[in-house]
């Protein structure tokens, strides 16, 4: 069906084009009844302004966008985003502003595809999600005056607003959860190395470590995936001297990481304790439910847009710490085992 337009409405109204761009922007011009009948028959044919129009007249497109780099088919089974975009789209409810997602699996095209945005006028402003250390969005946006809220942070003094946690007081929480049922030797299965959050993570895992004094406490590095995250925990439970307790980077690794140790007929928490990041309805899902660190993460994706649209209205926004992450212990951490 054709999308209708100013001239079917002028010739609706009998009335011309000017009239109807009058009444239809609330320029003087027109009566009040012809105003009136103008938007009457406007509502009836179901015209909207477009958007493109609209981002040459003031500059503005009506939307936001967020660029998750990941492979598309993989987006879908990650619970994070799921949950981030659902309080994204509840902040933009009242429907005056649309959200643009794209996936990508290339940090450059990330990049190249924020550039393009602002040069067609797609976006008002984005959310950065990932950030990485020397991250080149971060100066790239500034350059182009694009509006920017990170998800993650903090952020260090003069880049732009974030909507954060304190991951190092959650990470703390969970070591001291296994310390305090025993576990001495404890591996950290992370995400990639250049996350600014898994870096923070990991030097909040290292300082818990020494403050309880563990034997040993290794970080290894996967990439999110229930693949990497089962292949990670298969090498650490084959070692001769494996860990007693695994705290996972995302739910599904943790998943994954529980199949593995079935799989090798390695009861869980009988020999081997499990922590899952980011607590999720798949972490209560499978037997037995894994203990988790559990965040609003769907309220972090509702601040960070309303945020977000502060700052493109305003020109300026502050960055804002939400309520720290709180452990949820389930049945998949226990005493550890005698050796």
């Amino acid at each position: 069906m054709r999308r209708p337009t100013i001239v079917d409405i002028a010739k609706t109204a009998g009335v011309s084009k000017g009239a109807v761009s009058c009444a239809l922007n609330g320029r003087p011009g027109v009566s009040e009844s012809t105003r009136s009948r103008i938007l009457e028959i406007a509502g009836r044919l179901g015209w909207a302004p477009s958007s493109a129009a609209r981002a040459l007249s003031d500059g503005r497109a009506g939307a936001i966008g967020l660029i998750v780099d990941r492979p598309a088919l993989v987006l879908g089974t990650e619970s994070f985003f799921m949950r981030l975009i659902a309080g994204v789209q509840d902040e933009l409810r009242d429907g005056t502003t649309a959200l643009m997602l794209q996936a990508v699996d290339d940090p450059e095209l990330e990049l190249t595809t924020h550039k393009r945005w602002h040069a067609e006028r797609r976006v008002d402003g984005v959310l950065l999600v990932d950030l990485r250390r020397d991250d080149p969005r971060i100066p790239a946006l500034a350059d182009l005056g694009l509006p920017a809220v990170v998800v993650g942070g903090p952020m260090a003094p003069g880049g732009p607003p974030c909507v954060w946690s304190d991951d190092a007081g959650a990470m703390r929480d969970a070591v001291g959860h296994l310390a305090g049922l025993g576990h001495r030797r404890i591996a950290r299965v992370a995400g990639p190395e250049d996350f600014v959050h898994t870096e923070q993570r990991s030097a909040a895992f290292a300082a818990a470590a020494r403050g309880f004094a563990l034997e040993r406490a290794d970080v290894v590095h996967a990439d999110y995936s229930g693949d990497q995250g089962a292949a990670v925990t298969r090498r650490l439970l084959s070692a001769a001297d494996p860990p007693t307790a695994l705290v996972f980077d995302n739910d599904l690794m943790a998943v994954a990481g529980l199949g593995v140790a079935q799989e090798l007929g390695i009861p869980v928490p009988g020999r081997l304790s499990i922590v899952a990041w980011d607590d999720s309805p798949l972490c209560q899902a499978v037997r037995p439910e894994l203990t988790a660190v559990g965040r609003d993460i769907t309220e972090h994706g509702r601040l960070a847009t309303a945020l977000l649209l502060g700052h493109i209205a305003t020109g300026a926004a502050a960055g804002l710490e939400t309520p720290g992450a709180a452990l949820v212990p389930r049945a998949s951490t226990g005493p550890v085992p005698a050796r």
